[in-house]
């Protein structure tokens, strides 16, 4: 029998499947929210579970993310998306043995966004990271939520990504509760925009909010690509 034969048998017999799995955060109403969809078929149906499929053979996993992202919310924009980790677990899916290859998305102005459930998905909400359903899969969506909640933490503390949850113009109140329900604890005010305008990361702009009844200077962000720092927070 030669390699090739032999590869073919192997997988023939285990029957490997990919997946592609994303979180997709936004941050509204002073909150951290994660994207859920309610499975259409089993396992789970009628369960909330994060959003995600198989991959196909002709695409690649990024382009399968993505193609599930929209199919089953509708959710299609220009928006940051990184790899996040490979999931593995033998048991992690009753349909087989299947690895998921995990990404998070980040959305801005997410209100301007309509969502529509389609595919395998009969509803698509926003949940808050600290109030979510029972997740379908048992602790497998679930793990890669946490996953994704601790990286994110992570690339707030040494990068600028935090603005790809935030809209053009935002006030420097807007940018410390967008950190705080991240990190999910408080921050000191002064402490914290002393650090952000030292490091040049925002450029005031002229135009301002109102803040519990007071004017508020509102900037943007000096660049969206990512860059990374040494500290931030």
């Amino acid at each position: 029998m030669d390699n090739y034969s032999k590869f073919k048998e192997i997988t023939n017999k285990w029957k490997l499947l990919v997946a592609a799995d994303i979180v997709a955060f936004s941050f509204q109403e002073r909150q951290l929210k994660v994207l859920l969809v309610k499975r259409k078929y089993e396992p789970g149906v009628g369960q909330w579970a994060i959003p995600g499929g198989f991959v196909r053979e002709d695409e690649s996993l990024e382009e399968s993310a993505l193609r599930e992202l929209k199919e089953e919310t509708g959710l299609a924009k220009d928006c940051y998306l990184e790899q996040l980790y490979t999931f593995g677990e033998v048991t992690r899916d009753p349909r087989g043995r299947v690895i998921s290859v995990a990404y998070m998305v980040l959305i801005n102005e997410p209100e301007k966004l309509k969502l529509k459930a389609s595919d395998d998905a009969t509803d698509a909400q926003w949940f808050s990271v600290d109030d979510l359903p029972p997740l379908s899969f048992g602790s497998a969506h679930r793990k890669i939520l946490e996953y994704a909640r601790q990286r994110l933490h992570w690339k707030l503390e040494y990068s600028n990504v935090a603005f790809s949850l935030l809209g053009a113009h935002f006030t420097l109140t807007e940018l410390q509760r967008l950190y705080e329900s991240v990190y999910n604890e408080k921050l000191d005010k002064r402490n914290f925009r002393k650090k952000i305008l030292s490091l040049d990361l925002v450029d005031p702009v002229d135009k301002v909010s109102s803040e519990l009844g007071r004017p508020a200077q509102l900037y943007n962000a000096r660049t969206k690509k990512l860059k990374i720092y040494t500290r931030i927070v």
